[in-house]
């Protein structure tokens, strides 16, 4: 059981082993080391230096709140920074920097125009970008490596100067773009309104007294007509009973004058102009209740009672005179005598005169009802195309206010993009600013000696590994007791311990310390070099 449990024990790590791999390799082990480290720690001294110069550009946001000018600049910064960086990394910028400054001057002539672009284009490295708390980007970092540390502060300082000027002629020449875009898009959409306006205009000229907004005046116009033809038809009626009246009196008249009147007859025109007259004293007193004294046809009444009163009173003075007069056998004639045609004053004549007038009056007024008719006609035919004209005016009204709603929007924009326009103009939009000045730098970017002398340590310590365990692999002797046992068919009864000489002992005591001085001076020799590369840089 013992047996068992040693011999599983010694199946795990052994560390007597390994320290006597040690002991007996370490010198295997710290020269590769140290050829190692060395070789790459010297190495880094004289590879070429380059200095990396920095600088910290800010993006300042507009002066202006966005309540007051919306900016009219695509707000995407990456994309913008993007495009920006492909400008200045073009090979035209970069072959008028590589010319003003005699970058790589050193080549002799063996580097082509595309060649140095290529360097100068590895030297910038690339931009690095600095965000906020928000994930936006606050700030950014141009860099220039060079063998000279003042010119890669001169190169750095130009490109920061191009980063600047670049953003402000990329915004301003954005902002005046959408400013001329709008401005094409408003005169077109200007355009489209003065056609809506010109086919309006158009429409109504072409319809006038048909459109909507006359239908309450065509209304009254056309009430107004309706009641001045009833008016006019009373007048011809009037005119017409007026006329059968005056033809009556001639006829009566001439009856008169053609026949003897009678002991006691009473005159026979003297009744039909009484009736007459009572009739026109009611209609005057009809209208007194409805008009006044001034009114047209009050007055008119009081004219036709004035003469049918005078006319009354000539024609009783009429008969009076041939009452008197000896009666003539002879005189019995249905024609009128022609003195009292030549007598102005006569009833016959004034009778024919106010025929004539009211022939006159009556045809007048037959004219005043033809026109008053037509114009009647006219305005019912407005009315009824007003609904057609209501939906074709809707129409081009609709595309009218599409039209105005565009341009009027159009122009709130263009205004919006004017103003956004004048103030990338004046540099009160977002801009670059320069926080940190391109540095001087004082200790090269490359190459790092402190790095490299990392490099070089895990470098010796992987040769070193390698090398004693190699030469440990390729030995073939025994050095461990329990590596011989493991090769004895029988176990081992007993050990005779080793018997060392004293000179074997001396030189295993030298070897000793041989190795110790060579660990020291291995890790002094790494510890001295590290603390130089620190304090070189």
């Amino acid at each position: 059981m013992a047996e068992d449990l040693e011999e599983s024990s010694s199946g795990g790590f052994d560390l007597s082993h390994y320290l006597g791999v040690v002991r007996r390799r370490h010198m295997q082990f710290l020269m590769p080391l140290l050829l190692g480290w060395l070789v790459v720690w010297g190495a880094s001294w004289f590879l070429p230096s380059r200095y990396r110069s920095e600088t910290l550009i800010l993006v300042e946001q507009p002066t202006m709140p966005k309540d007051y000018v919306t900016p009219n600049v695509n707000d995407d910064l990456q994309d913008r920074l993007r495009s920006i960086t492909q400008q200045i990394l073009s090979r035209t910028r970069l072959l008028h920097i590589i010319d003003q400054l005699n970058l790589y001057a050193d080549s002799n002539g063996r580097l082509t125009a595309d060649d140095k672009v290529e360097r100068m284009r590895k030297d910038i490295g690339d931009i690095e970008l600095v965000r906020d708390g928000e994930g936006r980007v606050s700030s950014f970092k141009v860099s220039y490596s060079s063998r000279d540390p003042h010119l890669a502060q001169q190169v750095t300082g130009e490109l920061t100067n191009l980063f600047i000027s670049e953003n402000l002629e990329v915004r301003q020449q954005q902002s005046e773009d959408t400013t001329s875009f709008l401005e094409g898009q408003l005169e077109t959409a200007r355009k489209a309104l003065s056609d809506q306006e010109e086919k309006i205009r158009e429409f109504k000229g072409q319809h006038v007294g048909e459109l909507p907004t006359q239908v309450g005046s065509n209304l009254q116009i056309l009430a107004g007509l309706q009641s001045q033809l009833q008016a006019e038809e009373d007048a011809l009626n009037t005119a017409k009973q007026q006329r059968v009246y005056l033809e009556t009196l001639v006829n009566q008249y001439r009856t008169l004058q053609g026949s003897p009147k009678a002991e006691g007859e009473a005159p026979l025109g003297l009744p039909a102009v009484d009736e007459e007259l009572d009739k026109l004293r009611a209609q005057l007193a009809d209208l007194s209740s409805h008009y006044t004294e001034r009114h047209p046809d009050v007055r008119k009444v009081k004219e036709q009672i004035a003469k049918t009163e005078k006319m009354r009173d000539q024609i009783v003075a009429s008969l009076k005179a041939k009452a008197a007069a000896p009666a003539d056998p002879n005189a019995a004639s249905a024609a009128p005598d022609p003195a009292d045609l030549r007598d102005a004053s006569s009833p016959m004549v004034q009778l024919q005169g106010q025929i004539q007038a009211n022939r006159a009056e009556i045809a007048n007024r037959e004219r005043g009802i033809a026109e008053l008719q037509t114009k009647v006609t006219d305005y019912q035919a407005r009315l009824n195309q007003e609904p057609v004209r209501e939906q074709q005016l809707s129409d081009l009204t609709r595309g009218y206010d599409q039209s105005k709603a565009n341009y009027d929007e159009l122009l709130k924009k263009k205004n919006e993009s004017a103003m956004a326009t004048s103030m990338e103009l004046l540099q009160q939009g977002e801009r670059f600013r320069i926080i940190d000045p391109p540095s001087l730098p004082l200790r090269p970017d490359f190459p790092n000696h402190l790095k490299f002398c990392g490099i070089g340590l895990a470098l010796g310590l992987a040769l070193g590994t390698l090398v004693a365990g190699a030469f440990e692999v390729m030995d073939d002797r025994i050095y461990d007791e329990k590596e011989l046992q493991k090769l004895l068919p029988v176990a081992v009864i007993s050990e005779i311990p080793a018997l060392a000489a004293a000179a074997d002992e001396q030189i295993e005591r030298r070897r000793l310390w041989l190795g110790w001085a060579a660990a020291v001076f291995v890790s002094l020799a790494i510890l001295l070099g590290s603390a130089f590369s620190f304090l070189r840089g």
